[in-house]
Parts: structure tokens; sequence; C-alpha cells
């Protein structure tokens, strides 16, 4: 049986490939588990992924539609976007939500805390429910191009499970939320 505490992988060299303000990979070469050389690239984020559920008294929710470059395809998804480390993660949430959808909260509710993809990114991302929500002007980037869609949440839910929500930050979310309006946690 391993030790869960203890790191079986060891590595020899780190060699930085590509650097933006965003993310950084490196090349690693590796001895593996067994012993044997390998090699491993790790992609590193520079921000924490933030998705944010925002829900009103009668279980409506936004969600956010825009086209996504890296999959050249539209996506529909919660509010999301990325949360400068070192600064408290609800900031961000509170910050991404007004900005895509002119929504602001003054209930908050931390929901999970995951890894995207752990075997090739060091992602870590998080998500919250807003509720008692009030409603202005979304003040999105210019990078982004975005619908805002409010629905019952119940049909985010069948968005996730008929395959239309396809990101993993707001599936996980979208369920996650779910079961704990069923478990009335929230």
């Amino acid at each position: 049986m391993s030790n869960q505490s203890k790191n079986p992988w060891k590595t020899l060299n780190i060699k930085e490939v590509y650097d933006n303000p965003w993310i950084k990979i490196t090349h690693r070469d590796v001895l593996n588990p067994s012993g044997n050389p390998g090699i491993y690239g790790v992609v590193h984020f520079k921000n924490l992924a933030i998705g944010i559920v925002p829900l009103d008294k009668d279980l409506n929710t936004w969600l956010v539609g825009q086209y996504r470059y890296t999959l050249n395809q539209y996506s529909w998804e919660i509010p999301e976007g990325g949360g400068v480390h070192g600064t408290p993660p609800l900031d961000s949430a509170k910050r991404e939500l007004l900005e895509e959808t002119g929504i602001t909260a003054h209930k908050w509710t931390k929901v999970l805390d995951l890894h995207t993809s752990n075997s090739v990114t060091d992602e870590a991302g998080l998500a919250y429910v807003a509720q008692d929500l009030s409603f202005g002007e979304a003040e999105p980037e210019d990078t982004e191009d975005l619908v805002i869609k409010k629905l019952p949440f119940s049909q985010a839910v069948d968005m996730v499970m008929n395959g239309e929500i396809t990101d993993a930050l707001a599936m996980v979310s979208i369920l996650k939320v779910q079961l704990m309006l069923q478990k009335g946690l929230l």
C-alpha cells in the first residue's frame, strides 16, 4: 500500500517552454513512481478559475454564452473568470458576476473547490452561489462578446444533462448546487 502523503515522483530537471500573463508551460524530466525515467509537461495557471451560480428567490439563474476560441465553438457557461492569486476569491467572484451580468449579490455561499485537469495542469477553481440579487448593467472586458440568458435553474441542470453545457466548472457547479438544493442546504 502506498504512502498517500509521500510524493513517489522525482523531478530531475525543469525547463520553461512558454510563458504569458495567464499561463506558464514547463517540460520536466522525471523519475516516475516505478523509478523509470520519463517526461512530464505541466501547464501552470497564474489565476484561480472562479465560477458563480446566480440564483434568485424563484430559482432562476443566469448563463453566459460566448464563442470559445480554443474549442472553435459556442459555449454556455455560468459567469466565470480568473481570480488573481493573493486577492480574496470572493472579491474576484463579485467582480466577475458584476462584469459579466451586471448582477450584484448580498448573500454568497462557497459550493466547491476543484482541480480542472490534474493530469496536465495545476489549475485550481472554486465556485459560489450568489443569492439576494440586485441588477445593473454588465461591464464585459473588450475580449468578451457575451450573451446573457436568464432561465429556470432546472433548465440549466437539463442543459448539463443533455450536453448543451460542457464547460467543466459550469457543469460541476450546477450539479453541486442542484444537490445542495435537494438537501435543503441553500
